[in-house]
């Protein structure tokens, strides 16, 4: 959790040059209440970062601040000028936490990215989505400023998440907002792309007729261009204040006794027996190739994984670093076609897909993407014991104290009852976590696994996942574009280029 003590607190001085005037606004529907009513003045010009831990409130502060719950006191204005339209869904851009991972709907499945290729005319392009171009200039210069143009021909479903981050990125900006926001803009992109959106967005509001809110979990991540920061803890919304004042007077609090027995439970837990014997192969991949039509996203790659490793695999968006963990996990057709083996077992040789994956715990972003069903967050970790989406068996109790031992791990037992849909990104995320640690598997696969978490459960899910590497038998399989997000641990690294 992180605390502020703000002597002073900057004011607006009230005037009517804003976009954004919300007074003592109170919402009528009860998921949408916070602690006092909420006020915000934003004046023209100004860019503004809403930061706040996992479940603070901070997606739920901008619904209101679109309308999304009707007022039941207080009043809501708006002035987009010089925009002639005064409609908010004309001239607000919200790309949410969930859209890292592109649209999905109740049909869709995680497999669906690696089972699908360029001819499947049902799935539309990234030139189809972006629909007609009105402005040229402008279409030239975002394409050019995410380095779109070789994507545009792409089925939408097989971006990476970096790629689709750029994606939806791109679609905001070609509808002229006169307001984006944006949460968590830097998650899934890698180094240089993060370093590239940054610019990119300063240069925008530089040019006045943008504005642009960020909601941050990370609150290193601030950027220089943005001049106001509104902290928001515990359903309560707090002052705004110059970002400069912020950050001199930010006083960020570890529980380090907590984040230090989360890491002793995990290592007393008992150790199983491996998967393979002591020096044995966990993962072998001979000349391993895989291709969409004409791309090649994976050539002749050999790669051996041992027991005991702990692997950081690296690279830039669209190298193919999911795509071999999806190769891995059975979750690639093209898996059986690749000479492979797994736990010293060549794939092909009548293994199920169950007796592959009874060994792995995984989370990625197409996981989290996958699980749109309103179940409650405890069957949403049970899930992990059965390897599928949706829970389909009924849980023993020995099982669910088990799914109630990692939910405690990680800090989120009070999330037991809940819907997974109801609850805040970066608590889901903690949830899949816990559904990857649940069976104690030999392999941990960690695709992107601290996305959007704040500072503190960052801390906390690091530690836990290096107690893990401690333990006998188990290796680990972890995918970051952050360097301060790996385990100490680490003793083998792996970086993908992009076949161009």
């Amino acid at each position: 959790m992180f605390f502020c003590n703000f002597a002073a607190v900057f004011l607006d001085i009230m005037s009517e040059d804003y976009i954004i005037n919300l007074m003592n606004g109170v919402a009528r529907d009860v998921v949408a209440q916070f602690a006092s009513p909420v006020s915000l003045f934003l004046r023209k010009g100004e860019h503004l970062a809403v930061v706040g831990p996992n479940g603070a409130g901070k997606s739920l502060f901008v619904d209101v601040l679109m309308g999304r719950y009707p007022l039941r006191e207080g009043s809501l204005e708006y002035d987009f000028s010089p925009s002639r339209s005064q409609r908010v869904y004309e001239n607000v851009r919200y790309i949410t936490f969930r859209d890292t991972y592109g649209s999905a709907d109740a049909n869709y499945c995680y497999q669906l990215r690696w089972n699908t290729h360029d001819q499947d005319e049902a799935i539309p392009t990234v030139r189809e989505l972006l629909g007609k171009v009105e402005d040229e200039s402008l279409f030239a210069e975002v394409m050019q400023m995410f380095a779109l143009e070789h994507l545009l021909d792409k089925r939408i479903v097989l971006l990476s998440s970096g790629e689709l981050r750029k994606f939806q990125l791109a679609q905001a900006l070609l509808a002229s907002p006169r307001l984006l926001i944006i949460d968590n803009p830097f998650i899934g992109l890698d180094a240089s792309t993060r370093d590239l959106l940054c610019s990119v967005l300063a240069r925008l509001a530089s040019r006045g007729n943008l504005q642009i809110i960020l909601l941050l979990s990370m609150l290193d991540d601030i950027p220089p261009f943005v001049n106001s920061v509104l902290p928001i803890e515990n359903m309560c919304v707090g002052e705004k204040v110059s970002r400069d004042d912020y950050l001199a007077r930010l006083d960020i609090v570890y529980n380090v006794s907590a984040i230090k027995n989360a890491q002793n439970r995990v290592l007393m837990l008992p150790s199983a027996a491996p998967a393979v014997e002591n020096g044995g192969e966990v993962v072998r991949l001979n000349k391993v190739s895989v291709k969409y039509d004409e791309r090649v996203i994976l050539n002749e790659l050999d790669w051996v994984v041992e027991l005991g490793d702990v692997w950081a695999l690296s690279g830039e968006n669209g190298a193919g670093k999911s795509t071999l963990l999806s190769l891995v996990c059975a979750d690639n057709l093209q898996s059986y076609a690749c000479d492979i083996a797994l736990f010293g077992r060549k794939r092909g040789t009548g293994e199920s897909i169950w007796e592959i994956k009874k060994n792995i715990g995984y989370v990625s972003p197409e996981m989290h993407r996958s699980y749109l069903r309103n179940l409650p967050v405890i069957d949403i970790v049970a899930s992990g014991l059965h390897d599928s989406i949706g829970l389909y068996v009924n849980t023993p109790e020995s099982e669910l104290a088990a799914c109630d031992w990692w939910l405690e791990t990680f800090g989120i037992l009070e999330l037991r009852n809940k819907s997974f849909l109801k609850i805040s990104s970066g608590e889901q995320r903690l949830v899949l976590l816990a559904r990857a640690f649940v069976k104690d598997p030999s392999l941990l696969i960690l695709d992107e696994p601290l996305h959007g978490l704040d500072t503190y459960n960052r801390r906390l899910a690091r530690a836990v996942i290096e107690a893990f590497t401690h333990r006998r038998g188990k290796t680990v399989l972890f995918v970051s574009h952050y360097e301060n997000e790996l385990p100490c641990t680490v003793n083998k690294r792996l970086f993908l280029k992009r076949n161009r």
